[in-house]
This record gives structure tokens, sequence and C-alpha cells, in this order.
């Protein structure tokens, strides 16, 4: 008998420990978005190899495989997979087993002779039983539940969808702000070259008697300021690199240069067009709704509160000891549960439902306010960066123009260093303005695919 019972819990103990079986497979579980590996990519794609050249697809795909913020947002995804899978248990039937062993030593009371008459005795207990419940009717409490998780895990996917393309338009604009940091320090660097070339004509001129000494201490004034101008825009070229790098996951990587893609190329979109494709494509408003929809089932959830359940159970149970013999027992039913009073706890669990949904309904109208007044702020900052564009390219061609009559005017002894150095400074300005035109068109053009959610 005690080998019987000791058998039967060693078989109870092994069933529960044993993984319960899967719920309806939802959906491969969430993983980083990544791009596709190119031929200058390095391994996995999330490092870079030293002096690589980094397009700004390249600079987009090592950010993404690099993360932190995309991967806490994927085991978000992988979390709420699981809420769905808890939701959808609902549904099965619940079986929980139970066993108990005992052993007992002591003088039997079931003889009318006096107890000094007997030795202790060794008596083994043992049972054992299986309960089943299912549930048969809860008027769509199951269902609900469902429903509202499935829209928990629209909306992180969403969530997910949207911060990777935050990661995207911060690597973007890191890009293109390094671009036009590069850019800049090459202008820079061929003023300082013009006023050295400048400070050498004028100490020609000088040491041939045909000019004064003013020309020559003013060239080197105005060398002396090209050259801080140079060393800000060397430094602020590092820190743009280094806001790159911080934007693509990996601050300490080495040296790299990167592709110059600043080259116009017009941008064909209405503000009607960018405005409908936001409404349709962004992450943020199908979190929301779908955020909305689910607070719409958790308040019909909560009103069935009011309503009984129906589950069916079944019970077996065995049971033995020494003596008397074993035992066997089982039952079959059906169980009505009707929710008579419970404090109004329903009535103010249906208030706050409610609330909730208005909650999420005003903030929903509130975010398309937003994205519709981000889409016209982007696309006129798109529009001015190309009408800039066009007045900045003729601006440089008037300003080497100028510079050159200027220059030419000074060599033949009819001009002052004043008039060149005017004319230099004007065609650093020029160009260094079409740079940043190019460079915030570049930046336009990211930030409103941001806007529209591609």
């Amino acid at each position: 008998m005690k080998k019987t019972a000791i058998a039967g819990i060693t078989a109870l103990l092994v069933v529960l420990l044993v993984a319960p079986p899967q719920g309806p497979a939802e959906a491969p579980a969430a993983q980083p978005p990544v791009l596709e590996n190119t031929e200058n990519n390095a391994g996995d794609g999330a490092s870079i190899r030293p002096r690589e050249k980094l397009t700004v697809e390249r600079c987009v795909q090592v950010a993404l495989r690099n993360s932190a913020n995309i991967l806490a947002a994927s085991h978000t995804v992988n979390a709420t997979m699981s809420r769905v899978g808890q939701a959808w248990s609902g549904y099965y039937p619940q079986i929980t087993l139970t066993g108990e062993y005992k052993e007992f030593e002591g003088i039997p009371n079931f003889f009318p002779l006096p107890t000094t008459v007997f030795q202790p005795v060794r008596q083994d207990n043992y049972s054992w039983s299986a309960t089943l419940t299912q549930n048969i009717i809860d008027f769509g409490r199951t269902s609900e539940q469902v429903s509202i998780r499935q829209r928990d895990l629209v909306a992180s996917r969403e969530d997910l969808r949207d911060t990777t393309g935050l990661i995207v338009f911060n690597v973007k604009s890191a890009y293109y702000g390094f671009l036009r940091a590069e850019k800049n320090r090459d202008v820079l660097r061929e003023t300082v070259a013009l006023f050295e070339k400048q400070l050498e004509q004028a100490r020609s001129f000088y040491e041939a008697g045909m000019k004064s000494k003013f020309d020559v201490t003013n060239a080197e004034v105005e060398l002396g300021n090209a050259k801080l101008n140079l060393i800000h825009a060397e430094n602020a070229l590092q820190i743009a690199r280094v806001t790159l790098n911080n934007a693509m996951g990996v601050p300490d990587a080495p040296e790299y240069t990167i592709e110059d893609t600043l080259s116009f190329q017009k941008y064909p979109i209405t503000f009607e067009e960018a405005r409908d494709r936001a409404f349709q494509n962004r992450p943020d408003i199908g979190s929301t709704a779908a955020r909305r929809e689910a607070a719409e089932a958790s308040l019909s959830l909560a009103r069935k509160g009011h309503l009984p359940t129906i589950s069916g159970n079944a019970n077996y149970m065995r049971a033995g000891e020494s003596y008397p013999p074993e035992q066997t027992n089982w039952s079959v039913g059906v169980t009505l549960t009707v929710p008579f009073f419970s404090g109004f706890l329903t009535t103010h669990q249906v208030g706050e439902a409610m609330e909730n949904l208005s909650v999420i309904k005003a903030n929903e109208e509130v975010l398309r306010q937003n994205i519709l007044l981000t889409v016209q702020q982007v696309h006129l900052k798109l529009l001015e960066a190309e009408e800039r564009k066009g007045l900045a390219e003729l601006t440089v061609n008037q300003a080497e123009e100028n510079y050159k009559l200027a220059q030419g005017r000074y060599e033949m002894g009819a001009g002052s260093p004043i008039e060149v150095t005017d004319a230099l400074l004007k065609l650093s300005n020029a160009r260094m303005n079409l740079v940043a035109a190019l460079a915030d068109h570049k930046a336009a053009e990211a930030e409103l695919q941001r806007a529209m959610g591609e």
C-alpha cells in the first residue's frame, strides 16, 4: 500500500513539473528591425570598420542594430503577446491535481481492550484528486479580455514602429549635421588659404614700395580671424561626429568618413498629400486608435460584471490507508454564479472605464491636431529650404565674381585691401549659406518623412 501511494504521488509531481501547453500562436516574437547588409557592412552590421565610408542607410542600419530603446520596445511587444495568451487561457479547462501522503504511528483506538495490551502500529494514509473546471457561459467576458489584450498588442507594435522611426530620424539629422559641419570646415579652410594668399601679396607690394604697411597688418588681422573661425569649425565638426556616434549607438566608433549626399533633389509633395499620409501611416495614430478600442472593450467588460456565469466542474478523488481499505469518489456538476450585490463595485468599475475612454478620445483628438501642426510646419520648412537653395546658389556666383573683380583691382594697384577683405568674407558667407540651405533641405525632408510616419 505504501509503495502504491508513493508511486502515485511521484507521478503527480512529474505531471505538475511538466510545462503547460502553450496557447494559440499569435505571431512570432518581435525582433529589432534591421536593414539588409550592404557590401560595406562589417560582421552583423552593428559595428563600424576603421576608415569605413558610411552612407546614411548604413548609419541607420548600425543604429537599428545597437539601439537599446528598440530592444526594450521589442521586449514590450513580446510581453504583450504573452498577455494575449493569458487571456486565451480563459477558454480552456482548468485542471488541478492534488496529492497527499502521511505516515502515522500510534495505538489504534478502535478496539475495546486496554491500550497497554497492544504495541504501537504504523499506518499509511494517502489521497490524491483531480479537479476539472470549464467555463461554459460568461456572456463574453473572456472574449472581451482577449480583445483588450489583442488591442494592447497592436498598440505595442505601433510603439515599436514609432521608436524605430525616431531612431531613424535622429540618425539622419545627425548625419546631415555632420555633413554641414564638414563642409563649413572646408569652406573656412579655403577662406584661410585665400587670406594667406592676400597676406603674401600685401607683403610683396609693401616690400616693393607699392603699398603701405596698413595692407600687411590688415591682411594679418583678417587671417587671424579666419583661423579662429576655422578652429571653431573644427570643434563643431568633432561635436557633430560625437553626435552621430551617439545616434548610432557606437560612442567609441573608429575613424570613418561619410558620403556627401547634400546634392539638391526636389521633394515633390503637397501639403495635402503629406497630411493624408501622416494620418494614414503615423504609428502614434495607430497606437492611440488601438488603445481607444481596448478602452471600449474594457467598458464592455466592466458592464458584464452584472451578468451571471455558468461553469462546469468534475472531481475525482482516491484515498486509502492501511485500514480500512481504499476509497474512490467522483462528482460532476454545473455551477451558476450570480453577482447579487458587490458593494456597487461593478457600477464604479463601469464609471472608471467610461472616464478612461473619454480621456483616450480627447488625447486622440489632441494628437491629430499636433500632427496637423507638425506637418504644416515641416512642409513650410522644406519649401523655405528649397527657395533658400536657389537664392544661395545665385549669391555664391555673384560673390565669386565680386571677389575676382576686387582681387584683380588690388593686383592692378587700383583697389584697397578692405575691398578685397570684404569681398572674400562675403564669398565665405555665401558658400556657408548654400551649405546651410542644402543641409536644412535634407533635414526638413527627413523630418517630413518622420512626420508622415515613413
